[in-house]
């Protein structure tokens, strides 16, 4: 595997190597070992999966509160998706500063999502079926969440915001100003 960081410190772009033929591919999609070396040393302790049937969903941007934070390593299986992760690590010089990747089927890349940053993606197809692994079980009452389309953080979704189907909470989130 090999692995790229971004201009704020902690997310990381993973890629697996495949190996093909005729037949189709191998790859590793994660090793345990080489993550806690080159990555993060975390425990993983739930996989999660979810399908996005149409283009142009946003489902984001989310984050769990103490103490159940959540780091992810998130990859999608099928179709294409803009995943992005934003720092709300508290005093961190890169406050409210998002970083993104494209993430699909074909170029297989991972992305790795410590806890402190909120995370979230938009359909760039339909039938999207993302899976990701999680630092800590979910916690209804740790859940929370930003608004998609605060204007201080400015995300890009690579997609028309004005048509993005939402969920009505992920429509309802507060500001990044309520984290300050």
């Amino acid at each position: 595997m090999n692995f790229e960081t971004f201009e704020i410190n902690g997310p990381a772009l993973i890629t697996p190597k495949k190996f093909g033929d005729a037949r189709g591919y191998f790859m590793e999609t994660f090793k345990d070992e080489w993550f806690r070396k080159n990555i993060a040393d975390v425990t993983f302790v739930q996989d999660n999966q979810s399908l996005s049937v149409e283009q142009g969903v946003i489902r984001g941007l989310h984050y769990q509160k103490a103490p159940f934070e959540q780091g992810k390593l998130v990859r999608c299986v099928q179709g294409a998706i803009w995943d992005v992760a934003v720092d709300i690590r508290p005093k961190s010089p890169s406050f409210g500063q998002w970083i993104g990747a494209e993430l699909n089927e074909e170029n297989a890349k991972q992305l790795w999502v410590p806890s402190g940053f909120l995370h979230g993606f938009a359909t760039l197809t339909e039938n999207c079926l993302v899976q990701y692994k999680v630092t800590n079980p979910y916690s209804k009452e740790c859940d929370a969440g930003i608004a998609f389309d605060d204007p201080e953080i400015n995300v890009d979704w690579k997609i028309d915001i004005t048509k993005a189907i939402l969920s009505d909470k992920d429509r309802n989130q507060p500001a990044l100003a309520t984290l300050k």
